[in-house]
């Protein structure tokens, strides 16, 4: 049995301390952030102060793939998730009714899922970890420094000093602290070389709002989760206990779209939009939360052939993380605490084998997902900046981004290439993959040629910039008339931002407004 040191108590962190301690481990966590889990799930969401976790309150989603490794590894985290109101999803519902073969095929059950907000599912899982026998959870501790001597010559982490000055030892730590993780700091500050560190901003900026069912249904899909716009896209993202969001999201140079931050403009653009409109049919239970700011971000733990630090191991979003539009962060980190947990078994005894394995399964497994999401943030900013200048963009001939706009434009007439696109998208199924199947790729090729472009699924771009500018125009000229009321005493009579203030002028528009 060894000593573990978890760091952050997150959905990754909290996973992590149960898969080793029921592998018959020692677990301590710290979580600097000072709140328990709370007991019920509108309290998680309306009051569990995460300060640590940014996006705690943004669109989450767990792909089929994270799913799978609950249900394998913590199949009482889905039992439980499921008694809190988890939403059980079938992506395969998703399939276009333009898709005539619509025969079930060996193995669609994969891509099946159980999800739910951030705030639910993490409240499920701490809260198993704050039960689970064996495990010292210490909420409101935060670390100072590493502990380091040497193995071999190497730098080597034996453990951590807190902020209060306590000394934990370990036999191992894992860093499960995220897209904040300060772990290269402290590694250097412990007189280890630098991490290799691959750094850029994501290029996107969101707005987004939850809303709850009035009904007791989710609103009827009509397309996929994800859909492009011209140069903005759509991500709508059902959840637990008959709730779901809507996100707008554009480049960060798209400067009216900042203005979607008012609760009437956003609502206004999501009506423009035929087949998510019937998404805005809720009750608002949050305002148009904006996120921007978003890198993606790759570790790697090695100078040459030697590892920075043994007695160390990040994991997930503090080892690699992307663009959160594809909603993969969950489903990666706890594939990649599950083979934590599997290098830990077979290679903890040797430091200097334990770090060189762990490198290996994290560049094998983990770092493909996150080039492939790079390149494609890369190619969806080439293509926005190319619209907003008046181009039709066009994919390079003979590369991947062809290959991707063929499978999509196959994907609604072609039962394989919409089970190809879901399988990637679940995090089951890399394209590179799928694309090494020279047939499959004929095929979509084939396919895509014999289609048309498909019309947009909104404003194209001058109506978008009118609707933005015109609802603009309507806003400043209702803050100006409330100004003149508040003068008088009377109130003004108009609320920008109030709930619900948007949703009547929304819903009249259209996407030709």
């Amino acid at each position: 049995m060894a000593k573990i040191i978890v760091l952050g108590a997150g959905i990754c962190g909290s996973a992590a301390a149960l898969l080793l301690r029921r592998d018959g481990h020692e677990v301590t966590v710290l979580e600097q952030d000072p709140q328990s889990a709370p007991v019920s799930v509108l309290d998680a969401w309306e009051n569990w102060a995460r300060d640590g976790v940014t996006q705690f309150h943004q669109p989450h989603y767990l792909q089929s793939r994270g799913r799978m490794i609950l249900e394998e590894e913590l199949p009482d985290i889905i039992v439980t998730l499921e008694s809190a109101g988890g939403l059980r999803f079938d992506a395969m519902s998703l399939m276009p009714p333009s898709i005539k073969d619509r025969t079930p095929r060996d193995g669609d059950e994969r891509f099946k899922t159980t999800t739910a907000r951030r705030p639910v599912l993490e409240q499920v899982i701490r809260l198993a970890t704050e039960t689970e026998r064996g495990i010292d959870i210490r909420p409101g501790v935060s670390v100072r420094e590493l502990l380091v001597t040497r193995y071999n010559g190497t730098p080597h982490v034996s453990g951590v000093r807190t902020d209060a000055g306590e000394e934990l030892y370990a036999d191992l730590v894992v860093d499960a602290m995220g897209r904040r993780s300060q772990l290269p700091r402290w590694l250097e500050s412990a007189g280890a070389a630098s991490v290799h560190e691959e750094v850029e901003d994501s290029g996107f900026v969101y707005y987004t709002r939850h809303f709850r069912s009035r009904t007791g249904k989710l609103p009827e899909v009509r397309g996929p989760l994800l859909t492009p716009i011209g140069t903005f896209s759509v991500l709508t993202l059902p959840a637990d206990n008959h709730t779901w969001s809507v996100t707008l999201f554009s480049t960060t140079g798209e400067q009216l779209f900042k203005r979607l931050r008012d609760p009437g403009l956003w609502t206004a653009l999501v009506a423009a939009c035929p087949r998510h409109v019937q998404w805005l049919d809720g009750e608002p239970i949050t305002d148009v939360l904006a996120m921007g700011g978003i890198v993606d971000r790759y570790r790697r733990f090695r100078v040459g052939d030697v590892p920075v630090a043994t007695g160390i191991a990040a994991v997930g979003d503090a080892s690699a993380c992307t663009n959160p539009s594809n909603g993969r962060g969950m489903s990666l980190g706890l594939m990649h605490v599950q083979r934590l947990r599997d290098v830990i078994r077979s290679h903890l005894d040797d430091p200097l084998e334990f770090a060189d394995v762990w490198d290996a399964v994290t560049e094998a497994e983990l770092t493909p997902w996150y080039r492939d999401n790079v390149e494609e943030d890369r190619d969806r900013i080439a293509e926005i900046a190319a619209l907003r200048n008046g181009l039709e963009p066009e994919p390079e001939p003979g590369t991947r981004a062809e290959l991707r706009a063929a499978l999509g434009a196959a994907l609604p007439h072609d039962p394989e290439a919409f089970r190809a696109l879901v399988s990637w998208r679940s995090c089951l199924t890399r394209l590179e993959e799928t694309f090494a199947n020279q047939e499959f790729v004929e095929r979509i090729l084939e396919v895509a040629r014999d289609q048309d472009r498909p019309p947009l699924a909104g404003p194209n771009r001058p109506q978008l910039l009118a609707l933005l500018a015109g609802a603009g125009r309507r806003l400043e000229r209702g803050l100006r008339v409330r100004d003149r009321g508040l003068a008088r005493g009377d109130g003004g009579g108009v609320q920008p931002g109030v709930r619900g203030d948007g949703a009547a002028r929304g819903r009249a528009a259209s996407p030709g407004a």
